[in-house]
């Protein structure tokens, strides 16, 4: 074998870039045959397991068990030899006069073009560490965003940022709530000669700023991020710098008991139920169907799924997902950026990161 292979995270599912590193079945210097097993992955929907493709010695193993990884993420080599030096990730060099990125900061390739690509700053990324693409995604994922509520001086013009399967809900979402005037799409990847039904495409991200001095102060998020939080995230980002305000949104059929609180930017749709004394924080999504019982707290940016049950007294940490037909027991805790597959029993606390895969009891 004259060059050592790159084992990468493959991605199991198309809409989740992320999985746990369920099961870690090899240590640095181990010796593996084609065919064994290298680690278990797990997403919210399915498990994977990953196998080597050639005979070697596992060198620069890049995660521990319980670690979250991203599709494309370096796992391991696998060398000819246990005394193998994995190389270095490539990196940028770090001068002031290199394309703008500030002196000290180390990062790889694969991970500038993305925060270029996303608009990120790179004067808040860390310096002294090689900063990775998942460094920057998790970056993308944590920043903090604090939305703003609709004020008396507010029109009733609203936008609606993203045109795909959750745009379409969002339109008939607040043509059914009847309270605002829907001036047209907001998307990346349309032209602005498409249209969405009768609302025309009025752009794209770079012109959110116009749209507003223009007189639309008022915007809906409609950007799921199912499976990739992170490009919910930065919708509101852009659309909070941007000034826009963010209307709450109940349908119609929906019950929203009179003691619960609600804040900006929450979208519930048609049959969801939202108990007494329950608190829905800033940008969360309650899904059709969904019930949320008595005093639950759902922290922000979270999305709970169609038909998702919980009972009494539960938590969910921000920016989380709960799958359709998930069922959360009473008083417990969902940490932050957890993820609950589609038809999972939760009878105890996740932890922060955590994944309940579909269909699975927790804890296990």
């Amino acid at each position: 074998m004259p060059d050592a292979k790159a084992v990468l995270i493959p991605l199991i599912n198309p809409n989740e870039a992320e999985a746990l590193l369920a099961g870690l079945h090899v240590q640095e210097g181990d010796e593996v045959k084609q065919g064994d097993l290298l680690c278990t992955l797990e997403t919210t929907k399915s498990a994977s397991e990953l196998e080597a493709e050639q005979s070697g010695f596992v060198v620069g193993l890049a995660h521990a068990e319980g670690e979250t990884v991203t599709a494309g993420d370096l796992f391991c080599y696998l060398a000819d030899s246990a005394d193998w030096v994995a190389p270095e990730p490539k990196e940028v060099k770090t001068t002031k006069s290199n394309d703008g990125i500030p002196e000290g900061l180390r990062i790889s390739q694969p991970a500038l073009k993305l925060a270029q690509a996303q608009e990120v700053d790179l004067s808040k990324l860390p310096t002294g560490p090689m900063v990775t693409e998942g460094m920057v995604r998790g970056f993308m994922a944590n920043t903090d965003i604090s939305l703003r509520a609709i004020t008396e001086g507010d029109a009733k013009q609203v936008i609606v940022y993203g045109g795909g399967g959750h745009g379409k809900a969002c339109i008939e979402l607040l043509q059914a709530v009847g309270k605002y005037e829907i001036a047209g799409v907001v998307d990346d990847g349309m032209s602005n000669k498409d249209k969405i039904w009768a609302y025309p495409i009025l752009g794209g991200g770079e012109d959110l700023q116009k749209l507003y001095e223009d007189g639309t102060h008022l915007a809906v998020n409609a950007v799921g991020g199912i499976g990739d939080i992170s490009s919910r995230m930065q919708v509101f980002q852009k659309l909070a710098e941007a000034g826009f305000a963010f209307p709450t949104v109940a349908h119609p059929s929906a019950v929203v008991e009179g003691s619960a609180e609600i804040e900006a930017g929450v979208q519930v749709f048609p049959l969801a139920y939202i108990g007494s004394d329950a608190v829905i924080w800033q940008g969360s999504i309650i899904n059709t169907g969904a019930i949320i019982s008595h005093d639950c707290k759902i922290r922000d940016f979270s999305n709970i799924s169609p038909g998702a049950i919980l009972a009494g007294g539960v938590e969910i940490g921000e920016r989380s997902l709960i799958g359709m037909g998930a069922t959360i027991n009473l008083n417990v805790k969902v940490g932050t950026k957890a993820r609950i597959g589609n038809g999972a029993t939760v009878k105890a606390d996740v932890p922060d990161g955590g994944i309940v895969p579909a269909g699975a009891v927790w804890p296990k």
